[in-house]
Parts: C-alpha cells; sequence; structure tokens
C-alpha cells in the first residue's frame, strides 16, 4: 500500500511586476518566488538575507552578561577554578567545548563537566554541584541548562558556588536564584536574536569575555582564542539543535561551515573521514544527517565526554580512536533505533487512527533512544508521540510533536505529576515517579484531544512553487546555491510538476525508490527515500513534489529529484 499523502499548498507565482523590482539585482526569477514565499519582498531585505552581516549583535545587550563577564573576569585573575556544566546532546557538548577553550585561552582554570545520561539524567544535579564543591569549584556556569533547574540553582547557590546559567530553553514563570542568568528567551533582555541556540548563547558570552579582555593588556601565556575560531563549533550546535536558520543563527552557520571547510581540529578531521565526506564540500546537512548523530550516539548510548574530547582533542592518534569508537557507537544507535521503533510502532499501530496523541513506555526501551523513537511515530503517523523508558521508581521520557501542538506546553498542565521537564514547542524530555506514569499518559492524551480535535492531522507540505521540470537547470541550481544554508527555519526549496511520466521505477536499499522522470522536454534522475511502498502501485503519470539538488558521485556533480511527495494526476493537491 502506498504511503498516504501530504496536503500540498503551494505558493502563486510571483507577478512580473514582483520580478521587476530586482532588475539590478539579476536574480533568477524562481529565487525571486521563494524569497517572496519567505515574506523578503525588497532588493534591500534580500540583499540582507543572501549576504548575512558578519558582525553580530552586541552580547552585551544581553541581561545578565555585565555580572557574568565581571565574575568570570575575577575569577580568572584570582586563578579560581571554574566548572562549564554542559548538557549530553550535540548543543550542551560543542557549547561545553566552545566556553572552555575561551576560558583556557584567557588564563582560566577551568574544566568541563557533562552529566551521564543514565546515571544522573538531564540538567543539573544537586549531586554533580556538590562533588565540583569538594573539588574546589567556585564558579560553575551552566551551558544549554539550567534556566528551569530552579532547586538545582539555589542550592548550588547555598553550597558557595557562583552559578552563571546560559540557556536558551524557554524558562518557567520564576527564573533560578542565580549570580547571573543570559538567555535571550528570559524577560526584560532586549537581545533581538531569541532563538539561538546554546551554542549560540554561549558564543556570546565567549564574545562579552573575548571583547573585555581585549580593552586591557593581559599577560597569558598564550594569546587569546580569536571569536572566527569558534565559529566551528557554534556552527554545529545550532544546526544541531534545529534552531531557525535566519538572522544570527544564520550568519553564525554561514561563517561556521566556513571555517568546518578548512577545519584543523584533528577530531572533526578525522570524523569527516570516517563519514566519508571532504571537508571542502561540507553543508549543513552533513552537519544535521552525519556528524550531528555521530556526535549524540556518544552521549545516548556511552557518555557525551567522548564527545567532547573528540572535538577538543589536539593529537591525531587520539582523534582517529575517538572518531572510530563514535563510528562504532553511531552504527550500534541505529540498530537499536530500527529494533525498538518496530516494537513501539506495534504497540501503537491499532490505535493510532482515533488517538490524537501517542504514548509509548517500555523498560527495554534504552533512555539515550526514546526521543528518536518519539521521532520516528510522529514522522510515521503525524501525531505527538511519547516514548518512554520505565525504571524501577522512576521513567524518564522523550516526546516530540507537530506544529499544531506545544508540547512543552502540555508537559507544563502536568508539572504536578512530573520530577521535572522542559524543552522546546517540539521537542522536550520529562522524569516522571512511575506511579504516576498512567495519571500523565491520561492527561497529555485529554490535552491532545482537546486542542487537536479540529484537525484533520494531515501534514502539510509546503511547496515553494508549480513549475515544469523543464525549468530544472544548472542555472536555477547555482541560484538556490545562495539560499543555504538550509536547515530549520530555512528548509530547502520545495517545487511540483504536473503530469510527469515514470519511465522506470526500481527498489534501492530496503525502502527507497529510484525513478526516471520525465515531462517529454527534460527528464532526470529521483529518488524517494522511505517511499518503496509505492512500488507496484505507481501510476504511469504522476504529480511530483520534489527538492532539486546536487550530488557528488565518484567526482562527477550530478543533479537529482529528491521526492517529497507523489499523488495520482488529478488527485487533490
Amino acid at each position: 500500500m502506498p504511503p498516504k499523502s501530504k496536503r500540498w499548498q503551494i505558493a502563486p507565482r510571483v507577478s512580473s511586476l514582483a520580478v521587476a523590482r530586482f532588475a539590478e539585482q539579476q536574480l533568477h526569477p524562481l529565487l525571486i518566488q521563494i524569497l517572496n514565499n519567505r515574506s523578503m519582498t525588497t532588493p534591500e531585505q534580500v540583499s540582507a538575507f543572501l549576504a548575512p552581516e558578519t558582525t553580530f549583535g552586541n552580547p552585551y545587550q544581553m541581561r545578565g552578561m555585565n555580572e557574568a563577564v565581571d565574575r568570570l573576569r575575577r575569577a580568572i585573575r584570582a586563578r579560581e577554578a571554574i566548572a562549564v556544566y554542559g548538557d549530553f546532546d550535540v548543543d550542551g557538548v560543542t557549547a561545553t567545548a566552545l566556553l572552555v577553550q575561551t576560558l583556557e585561552s584567557l588564563g582560566a582554570n577551568v574544566q568541563p563537566y557533562i552529566p551521564h545520561r543514565i546515571d544522573e539524567g538531564y540538567g543539573l544535579n544537586k549531586d554533580a554541584l556538590a562533588q565540583l564543591k569538594e573539588q574546589g569549584v567556585r564558579v560553575v556556569i551552566t551551558v544549554d541548562c539550567g534556566v528551569r533547574s530552579l532547586p538545582e540553582v539555589a542550592f548550588g547557590t547555598e553550597i558557595g558556588l557562583d552559578m552563571i546559567v546560559t540557556d536558551h530553553h524557554a524558562p518557567s514563570d520564576e527564573l533560578p536564584n542565580a549570580f547571573a542568568v543570559i538567555n535571550p528567551k528570559q524577560p526584560l533582555c532586549k537581545y533581538p536574536a531569541k532563538e539561538l541556540s546554546g551554542a549560540g548563547v554561549a558564543f556570546k558570552l565567549a564574545q562579552g569575555l573575548l571583547r573585555a579582555e581585549s580593552r586591557v593588556a593581559v599577560n597569558h601565556d598564550r594569546a587569546p582564542v580569536d571569536e572566527a575560531e569558534l565559529f566551528d563549533l557554534a556552527a554545529l550546535g545550532t544546526v544541531a539543535d534545529l534552531v531557525p536558520l535566519t538572522g544570527e543563527n544564520r550568519a553564525l552557520v554561514k561563517l561556521g561551515l566556513e571555517r568546518l571547510r578548512k577545519t584543523e581540529r584533528p577530531g572533526l578531521q578525522a570524523m569527516l573521514k570516517f563519514a566519508g565526506i571532504k571537508p571542502a564540500t561540507i553543508s549543513a546537512g552533513n552537519i544535521g544527517f552525519t556528524l550531528g548523530p555521530r556526535l549524540n550516539a556518544a552521549g545516548r548510548l556511552e557518555h557525551a565526554l567522548m564527545a567532547y574530547h573528540a572535538l577538543t582533542t589536539q593529537y591525531p592518534g587520539e582523534a582517529e580512536d575517538l572518531a572510530r569508537k563514535l563510528e562504532e557507537t553511531n552504527r550500534e544507535r541505529q540498530r537499536l533505533t530500527n529494533e525498538m521503533t518496530q516494537n513501539a510502532r506495534a504497540a501503537v499501530i491499532a490505535p493510532a487512527e482515533n488517538e490524537h496523541l501517542l504514548f509509548v513506555a517500555a523498560p527495554e526501551f534504552p533512555e539515550g533512544i526514546v526521543g528518536l523513537i518519539a521521532s520516528r511515530l510522529t514522522d510515521d503517523f503525524y501525531r505527538p508521540a511519547v516514548a518512554v523508558h520505565r525504571g524501577d521508581d522512576e521513567s524518564r521520557g522523550s516526546a516530540r510533536s507537530i506544529s499544531e501542538f506545544n508540547i512543552v506546553a502540555a508537559l507544563d498542565q502536568c508539572r504536578d505529576l512530573l520530577v521535572r521537564h522542559g524543552g522546546h514547542a517540539m521537542a522536550a524530555g520529562f522524569t516522571v515517579r512511575n506511579e504516576n506514569l498512567p495519571a500523565l499518559e491520561a492527561r497529555l492524551k485529554e490535552i491532545a484531544a482537546r486542542e487537536l480535535a479540529d484537525s484533520d492531522r494531515a501534514p502539510t507540505l509546503h511547496i515553494d512553487a508549480e513549475a515544469p521540470l523543464s525549468e530544472m537547470t544548472w542555472a536555477l541550481q547555482e541560484a538556490l546555491k545562495q539560499l543555504a544554508p538550509f536547515g530549520y527555519g530555512n528548509r530547502e526549496p520545495v517545487f511540483a510538476s504536473r503530469n510527469v511520466t515514470v519511465r522506470d521505477a526500481k527498489l534501492v536499499g530496503t525502502d527507497h525508490l529510484r525513478m526516471i522522470l520525465s515531462d517529454g522536454q527534460s527528464t532526470w534522475e529521483a529518488i524517494a527515500f522511505r517511499q518503496a511502498s509505492w512500488l507496484g502501485a505507481l501510476p504511469k503519470t504522476i504529480d511530483v513534489a520534489y527538492e532539486f539538488e546536487s550530488r557528488e558521485w565518484n567526482g562527477e556533480v550530478r543533479l537529482q529529484l529528491n521526492v517529497k511527495d507523489i499523488k495520482p494526476v488529478g488527485s487533490n493537491g
């Protein structure tokens, strides 16, 4: 049975008058169409997007920045011990590496601390803070966590730690009682870039420190790091954490990719080699689908410090060993994810049509992959999905959602049942005592049923332009490159072509479909990932939605259609 088609929302073609506005910029008409679809309708807006500023907002616009920088500079001068406490995902690991590198270059006595996912769980924990205090640490900087950890921050303050919280998650009604809180989402923060990643916020603190130090004569054993040396780590965290690639995030990633293409970090060089990626061709997609999963695999199945050391080691031999270990761990992560997702899918497939939210819990679901299980369920059924590792006394879960349902807001309505929780509108995590697990499931399903009652629960595919295949040319491909880097908030353009003939179709791998498509004037190779169920049911002529992309194979660059959806000719869409 072929997969269920999506709802197509096709943007109307821009007028010739709108195209004429950009005559001086000599832009491809379809590029103008795409930019207009994304609310860039003037030459000034387009110029700013296509060539983002290489300078960033003033870090001292951020609430809490002055206090944090002043305290850290005092700690550096007095050689007080500083700990950078990060999360175990790519965003947290890169933010930790970025700040430790910056502080070390300024002469600080600094160490990283990343909790073990299974032994300690997400975010700050009191035992770790007590341990750091016993080791003589005086200042703790959180990265990518802490803004909702009110009891833990209060505990750290009580035992004599100066807590500096840097985070990008939405705060609760109350802010933690910290020495300083740096988070663009906190009330009264005037910094305009509200959607920075955890690594992005850490980069702003690094900027603040470096700019303060540059104004005074400081005697260091080595020169302070240059801001540009941090772009690669900031880009890795920004892409991997799925924050919108617009504004300052876009500039960070664009500059970070330039840095990654000539990286001198031995660990990244080794990871790229194992992944078969030529540094000169690295893209945001390589971060999201290749480097990110490998770095994340460490925290999911082993310890995120493995990923941290891979990013920070200066020794090629150690880098090679760590990259190989990350490769092996990622393969095991893939195997477990596929196996456990099959179990989860079997558990929900019967009720899926009648449920507004899917909820699965089992002791065999590894804690490190429950988020991946939830994500697969959301993709398969277009429902908010929750997957839970059921422990002995407490259970830890992860949730993924759809655009119509804010999952962290739903968890906020269940706070009385939870030990802790946090996250974003589309992804969140939580810890719950086992006796509250049934009540949590019931309440989340009740909230979803109320908020999604009028939704037809069909994913929408936003199409930038309807165009014949003959409009897909090398000139268009070159024009589309100006829109990169692509990612969340700046998706790759999608086109639709009608009455396309399927000249050939065959299975590739276990679940992919490779086709030859033609409109009589142009013929293209096309790949449809995870759509092999069309085989045997594919009509002779179809309407097809696709991304127009280039790929390199054996040193040759070729163009192809990356098919996002297929409809029989004449069906609605």
